[in-house]
């Protein structure tokens, strides 16, 4: 697995509220079990205090998406750093995976955690990934959709760095919110100047005869 992939997990985490329709998933065991996907030997660590920490966690990491997003790019590499120091990790070389029938191991860079709580191994590990997309791709690449009203996360890696949306859903509602905007000022426009041009006639002096 490519280091940079364990950034899925900050998006995951992060996308789990939606703060400007006051929903939030994020509200018992089984949703954080959830974040961790195949992960269950983490998963299994969970506990209800957990759920009160990974929305700790998630704050911070919204903030980072904030900062990117906003082009503080200073900022949001400060406030992923103290992620960093904060939810260390031990890079480790695994090679659980096989190519073809010889046995011969995938080896590949695995992000070890060795934490107290499910928490602190989910953030160590999100924050790690996010640090190794963010270093190979750029802050710039880290979003936050702009279908109000969602925000939701997203990490852009289209070739030519256009990605606004976190989904294609959200991306058709915005075009279509665009296009119904747009003919509505055409509209207006239009019944606007018909308005003009009568009143322009209407106020024409008659002709002498």
């Amino acid at each position: 697995m490519e280091l940079a992939s364990y950034s899925d997990y900050a998006v995951r985490l992060v996308n789990t509220e939606e703060p400007a329709r006051n929903k939030d998933r994020l509200t018992s065991v089984e949703a954080v079990k959830a974040l961790f996907g195949p992960s269950q030997q983490m998963a299994r660590r969970v506990t209800d205090a957990d759920v009160t920490r990974f929305r700790n966690v998630r704050g911070r990491l919204r903030a980072v998406f904030e900062a990117a997003d906003s082009g503080d790019h200073v900022l949001a590499v400060d406030l992923l750093n103290s992620l960093l120091m904060e939810f260390p990790v031990s890079p480790q070389i695994s090679g659980h995976d096989y190519l073809d029938d010889t046995g011969r191991p995938d080896w590949h860079m695995h992000l070890a955690d060795h934490p107290s709580n499910a928490s602190a191994g989910y953030a160590a590990i999100a924050s790690m990934g996010l640090a190794f997309h963010l270093t190979e791709h750029g802050p710039e690449r880290l979003g936050l959709c702009q279908a109000a009203p969602c925000r939701n996360a997203y990490l852009d890696t289209s070739t030519n760095r256009s990605r606004r949306y976190c989904s294609d859903r959200c991306a058709t509602r915005a075009n279509v919110a665009a296009y119904r905007a747009r003919k509505r000022l055409e509209a207006e426009t239009s019944a606007g100047s018909g308005r003009t041009a009568v009143t322009a006639q209407d106020s024409l002096a008659p002709s002498e005869v």
